[in-house]
C-alpha cells in the first residue's frame, strides 16, 4: 500500500486532501499493527516477511 501510495504521489494524481488522509491512513495502520505485534510478544522484525523477488514486505 504504501509503494502505491508513493507513486501515486510521485505521479501528481492525488490532492493535497487525498495525501494528507493517506498519510494519516498509514500512520493509523503502522500504530495497529505495532500494537498487535506487542499483544502477541511480536517485535517488528517479526512481522517483517520476505516475500522473495518482491523483497521484504516492510
Amino acid at each position: 500500500m504504501e509503494r502505491q501510495a508513493i507513486r501515486r504521489m510521485e505521479q501528481k494524481t492525488l490532492t493535497r486532501k487525498q495525501v494528507e488522509a493517506l498519510g494519516t491512513a498509514l500512520m493509523i495502520l503502522e500504530r495497529t499493527i505495532r500494537d498487535m505485534g506487542h499483544r502477541f510478544g511480536l517485535e517488528p522484525d517479526d512481522l517483517n516477511l520476505d516475500l522473495g523477488p518482491l523483497g521484504k514486505l516492510m
